[in-house]
């Protein structure tokens, strides 16, 4: 689903310029869940940004299915990023002054589509999140566990190929944090959506299909 080849990412530093990413080459398939570890400042994040447009690469490539993405040009990458990819990140970026339902519909108000369609694809994804009796909560009135559901099911709003989460249990307890990864996997399952997921747990990682360590700016697969 996912071909990604030579990837590379560079930073000026002043007069240094510091290799982030030195040519990664890594194929990705439908439907799988794929766990990336390493240590803070590796290039986790970096590389989670380029494979889902949010990030130009120095070089290299980043193929889903046919289309080459950094050969389209910035609006082209936006509808792709709206259309095929999905984030959450470990802080949520909810929007305060709005309900869970609310959040969760801002994608599909973003790509116009019918109000009362995206409100009740909103309110289904909120059920299947748990949260089907919390939806007009704001933010605000839910625990941390409860808004980052509210993030994954924003992130699935629009059906996308593939979700990319940075961190999405960092901020949470342990126990919270299973119970996001479990949701995450029943999804994954249910759905056949494809998971890329960064995370410095390696107890949650070990349940990926496959695992990655990152260090020196590039991948390597961890034993099983």
């Amino acid at each position: 689903m996912i071909n990604i080849s030579q990837l590379r990412k560079n930073f000026r530093s002043g007069e240094e310029t510091l290799h982030i990413l030195n040519g990664i080459d890594l194929q990705v398939e439908q439907g799988e869940i794929l766990a990336i570890v390493g240590a803070s400042g590796v290039g986790k994040s970096t590389f989670l940004h380029i494979v889902g447009g949010l990030e130009q690469p120095t070089s290299g490539t980043v193929h889903f299915g046919e289309l080459n993405v950094y050969t389209m040009k910035p609006d082209q990458i936006a509808r792709f990023r709206n259309e095929r990819v999905g984030f959450v990140f470990q802080f949520h970026h909810l929007l305060p002054e709005f309900s869970a339902l609310e959040n969760v519909m801002m994608p599909s108000l973003i790509r116009n589509q019918d109000r009362d369609q995206a409100v009740m694809s909103a309110a289904l994804l909120l059920g299947e999140v748990g949260l089907g009796s919390r939806m007009h909560h704001r933010p605000g009135e839910l625990s941390g566990g409860e808004q980052q559901r509210v993030a994954v099911a924003r992130a699935l709003v629009l059906n996308p190929h593939v979700v990319l989460a940075d961190e999405p249990t960092g901020n949470l307890d342990s126990h919270t944090g299973e119970s996001i990864h479990d949701l995450l996997k029943t999804i994954n399952r249910g759905k056949g959506i494809t998971f890329i997921i960064v995370t410095h747990n390696d107890k949650l990682a070990r349940r990926a299909d496959r695992v990655f360590r990152m260090a020196e700016g590039l991948l390597t697969l961890a034993p099983a």
